[in-house]
C-alpha cells in the first residue's frame, strides 16, 4: 500500500513534511535509529484524528547533505494539523524518540484537492 487515498473534492488539505538527522556514531547506529523513528511514526496511522496519510522514508542516497529520515503526511485541515501537535499519541512518540533526532526541518503547505488531483 502506498498510503495514498482519495480525498473529497473541496478539502483544504495540509501536507506536513518533516526531515530529520538522527544520532549515531556509525552508519549502522544511524540506520538503527532511523528505523526506530520510522516504526514509531508509522505507528500513528489510524490513531490521530484528521491524519489522512502518513509515510516515513529512510534515505538511501548516502550523500553528506541528505537527511536520514523523512515524514510525509497529509491532514484534513490546518486545524487537524494543529491538533496533531498536542495529540497524546504524537506526544508519546516524541517523548519515546527523545534525543534520537538531532536535527529537524519542516514544511507545511496547503493544497486544494481539486487542483492537485488528489
Amino acid at each position: 500500500m502506498d498510503g495514498r487515498r482519495n480525498h473529497r473534492c473541496g478539502d483544504n488539505l495540509i501536507k506536513h513534511i518533516v526531515m530529520w538527522n538522527v544520532s549515531g556514531d556509525s552508519q549502522a547506529k544511524r540506520a538503527e535509529a532511523a528505523g526506530i523513528v520510522k516504526q514509531k511514526f508509522e505507528g500513528l496511522r489510524g490513531k490521530v484524528p484528521g491524519l489522512l496519510e502518513i509515510e516515513v522514508g529512510i534515505d538511501e542516497s548516502g550523500v553528506d547533505y541528505a537527511c536520514d529520515v523523512v515524514l510525509y503526511s497529509v491532514f484534513q485541515s490546518a486545524e487537524a494539523l494543529a491538533a496533531y501537535a498536542s495529540d497524546p499519541s504524537h506526544l508519546m512518540v516524541r517523548e519515546e524518540l527523545g534525543g534520537i533526532r538531532i536535527a529537524r526541518h519542516q514544511v507545511d503547505y496547503r493544497i486544494d484537492s481539486k487542483q492537485d488531483g488528489v
